[in-house]
């Protein structure tokens, strides 16, 4: 998770503009997607792609999910983690090594 020289280097850059006071949850959320979406124009017509750009708008994402988590209050080694544990539940090695099958229709396909 990013250090704190990063964390810290995040929070002046809000303070110093006083840009607190536009990031509310919602629009912390809203921005963590447009910003996903800009991700994902980086390879909207091939499999090739900028890597500064990609570098750019990945950092922009992850930005926005630092400043969401610390609006409401997580620790983003904590819910990353729980998530791991809930996702290794969903996904048992001895059913979903080398696919990618919904949980849901794991058991359901044969695995080869």
């Amino acid at each position: 998770m990013p250090s704190d020289e990063t964390l810290a280097a995040l929070r002046d850059l809000v303070a110093e503009r006083d840009w607190d006071q536009f990031h509310s949850p919602e629009n912390l959320a809203k921005s963590i997607s447009i910003e996903a979406g800009e991700l994902l124009e980086c390879f909207q017509w091939s499999p090739g792609f900028d890597q500064e750009q990609v570098e750019a708008e990945l950092a922009d994402v992850i930005t926005y999910c630092i400043h969401l988590a610390n609006k409401i209050g997580v620790d983003l080694d904590e819910i990353v983690l729980r998530k791991l544990e809930s996702t290794k539940a969903k996904y048992p090695v001895e059913l979903a090594k080398g696919r990618m099958t919904k949980y849901t229709k794991l058991a359901e396909e044969p695995h080869e």
